[in-house]
């Protein structure tokens, strides 16, 4: 991996001019649009309460041509909750991790995660798999899809050696990467992601777009962190779980912006993958269990409690 350059560039003027970067909020990824000469193609679609922006957004990057191709990263709701949209409105060919196709087929919400998050995600269809090691054109420019599980056993990221960016979805962030959701339940993630890890620093890497935040040139400082921060939830599988439970508190805040309090232990206890790191690791009572979750984002600034509601901020 070459060294971090001394000055960070300017993300968006680091790109090459066939991709645009829509960055979004947490609630909803990171979409790139990517302009070839022949062929338009969006990564990820954000999640499903914000499919009207997200065609808004894609809409004005296309400047008036078809969107013929749409590939997903990974199909956690907040990644693919516009395909179904996007198919609706362009009739675009999409993409999937090939180890989710059977899932998609099938359509089994338990497999894809919605039902056990509580998470919406409209139906949509797919046209053909990608795999590691396949190798895509997108923006006149030749990508390496590349295997990252970790924070999901499907997840896929793209490298392009020429420009040197890596698409990294939920892999790695500036600050750290996505929840280890495999771990909650028994299944193995922790390894998987540290194997995710090495991978990314083995390539040679100038700018990372991730799947939420904005692009950055630091990737051997993001290494850094996000290895020390894998070592620290490795120790200790706890810490994992209480992560994953406010993160998924927070993201029902984010989609729905208030809570009523007193609904909040069964609220909870309706999502299976927050009853699984009960089980497991954390095993409070339910009323415990939202206690203990609302007393965390109120501290870290995340939420406010305010006449018997608790409210995103």
């Amino acid at each position: 991996m070459a060294p971090d350059p001394a000055a960070p560039e300017c993300a968006m003027s680091a790109l090459p001019p066939t991709m645009r970067v829509l960055e979004r909020g947490w609630l909803s990824s990171n979409n790139i649009l990517f302009l070839g000469r022949e062929q338009t193609t969006l990564i990820d679609s954000g999640y499903l309460t914000h499919a009207a922006q997200t065609l808004a957004l894609v809409a004005h990057g296309l400047q008036g041509r078809p969107l013929h191709r749409l590939l997903n990263t990974h199909l956690h709701s907040d990644h693919c909750g516009g395909n179904a949209a996007l198919q609706q409105v362009y009739r675009c060919r999409t993409s999937i991790p090939a180890s989710e196709a059977e899932a998609v087929r099938t359509w089994d919400q338990q497999a894809l995660t919605y039902s056990s998050t509580g998470q919406q995600c409209a139906r949509f269809s797919f046209d053909d798999t990608l795999q590691h090691g396949d190798l895509v054109t997108l923006g006149d420019l030749q990508w390496q899809v590349l295997a990252a599980a970790g924070h999901d056993p499907h997840s896929l990221i793209f490298y392009c050696a020429e420009e040197r960016i890596l698409i990294s979805a939920d892999a790695l962030w500036e600050n750290g990467f996505g929840v280890i959701f495999p771990e909650l339940d028994g299944a193995s993630g922790f390894a998987e992601a540290r194997a995710t890890l090495e991978l990314i620093a083995s390539l040679d890497v100038r700018l990372v777009i991730p799947g939420h935040g904005s692009s950055f040139s630091g990737v051997g400082t993001a290494l850094e962190i996000a290895f020390s921060r894998l070592d620290y939830l490795a120790a200790d599988p706890l810490r994992n779980a209480h992560n994953a439970v406010k993160v998924l508190l927070k993201f029902l805040l984010l989609e729905r912006q208030r809570l009523k309090r007193d609904e909040l232990p069964q609220t909870l206890s309706a999502l299976p993958l927050v009853v699984a790191a009960n089980r497991h690791f954390l095993q409070l009572s339910e009323v415990a269990l939202a206690e203990w979750a609302v007393s965390q984002l109120v501290r870290a600034g995340a939420a406010e409690i305010r006449d018997g509601f608790l409210l995103n901020r």
